[in-house]
Formats: C-alpha cells, structure tokens, sequence
C-alpha cells in the first residue's frame, strides 16, 4: 500500500546518497505493546512486548521482556524472551534466558546454557520461499520389482 515497487514487482532496497545499499529497519513492538492477531513481514520482526497470534516473517527476535504465543514461522529466530507455540525456522538460537513451550521444527539449532525448553526438537531440511517455509520431505523409496531369470536371460 505505502511501498514501492520496481517493474516485475520486487521491493527495492534503499540506497544512500554514497551509493551504498541500507539493510531495512526491523518492525518493533515496544516494551509497552500487546498485540492480538497475526503478523505477517518479508522483513525483521523485533518483540519487546507481548504478541498473541502467528507471526510469518524472515527474522523474528524476541527481546528479553517480549512474549509471543502462537506459531512461529521465519528464516531465522533469536530468543532472549518466551515463545509458547510452535517454531519453524531454518536458524534457531535460544539465549540464556530463553523460555520455549513448544515444538521446534529446525534446520539449525543452538541452545545456550540455562535455557528453558519444553517440547520437540526436529531437524528439517527446509528451502525458503518468501518468507515461509515449504518443508521438503524424502520421496518413499521406489518399490523394487522382481526380475525374473527369462528378463536376465534376454538382456
């Protein structure tokens, strides 16, 4: 609505007056913020406050105050606060004053001492595709028919 797009529709990124490109500003909710319903970013979400509902996005970090409940969808995710919900991301990192309640589907994951975790732990293999993540499964493997002696016999 208030962004601008190029010709085939991608976002630009911001560039400085020297020519060098600008990484976006996360999206913040403050310390003083509850929020009740699903965020959805290509970007950075930072959580300093309290969200209830889903949040879809690139990179979610949790501050050491902030909480969300809910499902968690991202590239990467750094804990210092609470989740309760399920995670899915290819990065996982859990400070110390971490506190998980929940599964987490993982490609990465790293868990500092003194976190607190409840729940899953699963390795993935997964590809990101904007923003989301599709996860890939293995196939089941091809049932092997039987050869007869006549087929061998006839190669």
């Amino acid at each position: 609505m208030f962004s601008r797009t190029n010709s085939n529709g991608a976002q630009p990124q911001d560039i400085r007056s020297d020519g060098a490109a600008v990484k976006a500003v996360p999206s913040i909710i403050s310390a003083d913020l509850t929020i009740e319903g699903n965020l959805n970013s290509s970007g950075e979400i930072q959580v300093d406050g309290v969200v209830h509902g889903d949040i879809r996005c690139k990179a979610l970090i949790v501050g050491v105050k902030g909480s969300v409940t809910g499902e968690v969808v991202a590239q990467t995710v750094r804990m210092h606060g609470a989740i309760k919900g399920m995670i899915r991301a290819k990065s996982v990192f859990l400070a110390s004053t971490a506190r998980m309640a929940g599964d987490v589907e993982h490609e990465s994951l790293a868990i500092e001492p003194g976190a607190y975790i409840e729940g899953h732990c699963k390795r993935i293999t997964e590809t990101a595709v904007g923003g989301t993540m599709d996860v890939h499964r293995p196939s089941p493997a091809p049932r092997v028919a039987s050869i007869g002696k006549a087929a061998i016999a006839g190669a």
